[in-house]
């Protein structure tokens, strides 16, 4: 079995169509891009050879891996899914928010409508953060 050249990016940025490609990876890895083209038949309609040049490129950025088996590829991802949305995540704040978080929590609370349930959630995971913020403080001490 020969493996692709592995390379280090620890928080990508992918393309629409690398995170429909990923998606049906991660659900499906080890697969073939055969098996790709056919999970995204009914909302991609792309042929195969554009999946398979899509894969390829992939590969070469260091988001897939290939394992051959005599003819066949085996492609499995090479990033998890919360590198992935780390990676959107960061694109967002930067190109939105340039890249500061407090702006984009108060556009969040300001203009998107929270409900009660969700601001509930969101102060309780505010405090959580400070606590354990707070134990490191202290265990450094």
């Amino acid at each position: 079995m020969a493996r692709s050249k592995q390379t280090n990016s620890s928080k990508p940025e992918l393309t629409e169509a690398e995170w429909a490609i990923m998606k049906v990876v991660w659900e499906n890895q080890p697969c073939a891009a055969g098996t790709v083209q056919e999970a995204l038949k009914k909302s991609k309609d792309w042929a195969y050879s554009t999946v398979k040049t899509t894969m390829d490129r992939m590969t070469s950025k260091g988001l897939l891996e290939i394992t051959k088996i005599r003819n066949l590829q085996l492609f499995s991802s090479r990033i998890s899914k919360e590198d992935a949305k780390k990676g959107e995540f960061r694109k967002m704040l930067k190109r939105a928010f340039d890249g500061a978080l407090t702006p984009m929590m108060q556009f969040l609370i300001e203009q998107e409508g929270l409900s009660k349930d969700e601001l509930c959630q969101l102060r309780q995971f505010v405090d959580k953060a400070q606590k354990a913020k707070d134990n490191k403080g202290r265990a450094q001490k």
